[in-house]
């Protein structure tokens, strides 16, 4: 077995805003949740699907106009974030993605549906065992060993995933309400 060694950025992160020649904004949010207490589980996967295909859709491509809003969970280093593409707005996305801990929170049997529950499961799990080339394959084998992702973690959080529940949105959900106040913003617009 390979000896995993920890790693990080000596420097603080702080927000940044940079100038470029565009009419629209790339407006992204991040924290790490392990430092804020999170810890990993395979439901986070389920739940970043559904925010993807549903708030994020709704609030920031169809509403705000932005030709994308999506979210990101690193499970090895515990950075979230949220990114929006081609946005012509900035206050108003930040605010979605700090609304979006009060929306999980307040998701119930009615908006959040069984069937709404089990396309995101599928959706990851097929990810999950998408077909591979030889050459990915092997890529995939050899980064499996390089991190020690091993089949025993690997089947727990598969496990974690097919049993994610309306619970675990709302628990995370407490989770991106930290990220709304100890969150970095970078912004690159004009």
């Amino acid at each position: 077995a390979v000896n995993l060694q920890e790693w990080g950025t000596s420097q603080e992160s702080r927000d940044e805003g940079l100038t470029i020649p565009a009419q629209v904004n790339y407006v992204g949010k991040g924290a790490n949740l392990y430092k804020l207490g999170y810890k990993m589980d395979g439901s986070s996967s389920v739940i970043n699907n559904y925010l993807r295909t549903t708030w994020l859709w709704d609030h920031v491509r169809v509403q705000g106009g932005a030709y994308g809003g999506f979210c990101m969970f690193n499970q090895r280093s515990g950075v979230y974030t949220f990114l929006s593409y081609r946005d012509p707005n900035l206050r108003e996305t930040l605010d979605i993605y700090d609304r979006t801990g009060s929306y999980l929170r307040q998701l119930d049997q009615n908006r959040l549906s069984h069937d709404e529950l089990t396309k995101s499961i599928i959706g990851v799990i097929g990810d999950m065992d998408a077909y591979q080339l030889p050459d990915a394959k092997g890529y995939t084998s050899l980064t499996r060993y390089l991190t020690g992702n091993t089949d025993e973690r690997r089947q727990l959080r598969r496990e974690q995933i097919l049993n994610t529940s309306l619970e675990d949105f709302k628990a995370f959900g407490e989770v991106l309400d930290a990220l709304k106040d100890e969150g970095v913003v970078i912004v690159m617009g004009s």
